[in-house]
C-alpha cells in the first residue's frame, strides 16, 4: 500500500481553485486545495494514510465549476 499519490492539474487562467475529496456515498471528506491560483500546471502530494480502504473521488473545481472528477481506490 502506497499511502500517498500525486494529483496533477492545469489551470488556464487566474482562478479560484478547489480540490475536494468525497467518499463513495458523495459525502465531502476533505478539501485538499482552496485558493486562488495563477495559470499553469500544478501537482499536489495527497497523503491518504488516514483514510479507510474504499472507493473515493476527488473533484477539481475552477470558479465553482466542476472541471474534472476522478475515482481512486484505497486498499490496505
Amino acid at each position: 500500500f502506497n499511502s500517498s499519490t500525486i494529483i496533477k492539474y492545469e489551470i488556464p487562467k487566474y482562478s479560484d481553485v478547489k480540490i475536494k475529496l468525497y467518499n463513495v456515498g458523495g459525502k465531502e471528506i476533505q478539501t485538499l486545495i482552496n485558493e486562488k491560483q495563477s495559470a499553469g500546471k500544478y501537482e499536489i502530494l495527497f497523503d491518504a494514510s488516514q483514510l479507510a480502504s474504499g472507493i473515493y473521488f476527488y473533484a477539481l473545481l475552477i470558479n465553482d465549476i466542476n472541471i474534472k472528477t476522478n475515482k481512486f481506490i484505497i486498499l490496505k
